[in-house]
């Protein structure tokens, strides 16, 4: 049986889902993670749930309807989560090299994004500089995800581009951003620093994990 861990590890070695063979119906790789990810014309679900209930949701050939409302609330009711919001979804492969700003890392810290992070992640790793923070773990079926951020004090002057592009350098392993697509700075520094928009993808979270969730 194909898995979520499969699907993933085959995008990132560049390997797309085909287009119109879809919906794929997977099983959540942990208790954590369900959602969506909508790749080009191949939506991938991965949610403990009948798959003949799932599909009788779907309508025929209506590529977006895996992430459009009605199927999502219909997801929310069924699994009693909330979907946190809709992220585009980058990947970047690693570089070799030393990054291009000075990194410390650190083992405890405070800083909300690191407590966010230790919710929806393990193996979590945080580096910090002047003004900024990168953090790196593992995330949905196993993959690695990186967040950033920045103090509004440092803002404009390329530091989100550097620490997005550093983590490319600090980790071994290809590595996916979750952006919210409003966050039109967050996208525009993630795709300066090599990542490439690969899909867009709807976590499902318990209810009181969706409060107060930060996006990069």
């Amino acid at each position: 049986m194909v898995t979520l861990r499969d699907i993933l590890a085959g995008v990132a070695s560049g390997h797309m889902p085909q287009p119109g063979a879809g919906p794929t119906i997977v099983p959540q790789p942990s208790p954590r993670d369900a959602g969506v990810i909508a790749f080009t014309a191949h939506n991938v679900i991965y949610a403990d749930l009948d798959e003949d209930w799932i599909r009788s949701r779907l309508p025929d050939g209506d590529l977006s309807a895996p992430l459009n409302p009605p199927f999502l609330r219909e997801l929310e009711e069924r699994t009693g989560r909330r979907v946190s919001s809709i992220d585009l979804l980058a990947l970047a492969a690693p570089c070799v090299g030393p990054p291009p700003i000075e990194l410390v890392e650190v083992t405890d810290a405070a800083h909300p994004r690191v407590r966010r992070a230790r919710r929806y992640r393990d193996d979590v790793r945080v580096w910090t500089c002047r003004g900024g923070l990168l953090v790196i773990g593992r995330g949905v079926a196993g993959r690695w995800e990186v967040a950033i951020e920045v103090d509004s004090a440092s803002r404009g002057r390329g530091l989100g581009r550097a620490l997005a592009r550093a983590s490319r350098h600090v980790s071994t392993h290809p590595l996916w951003a979750q952006i919210a697509p409003g966050n039109a700075a967050s996208v525009r520094t993630f795709l300066a620093a090599g990542f490439v928009p690969i899909g867009a993808e709807a976590l499902l979270v318990p209810p009181s994990r969706s409060e107060g969730m930060l996006h990069d």
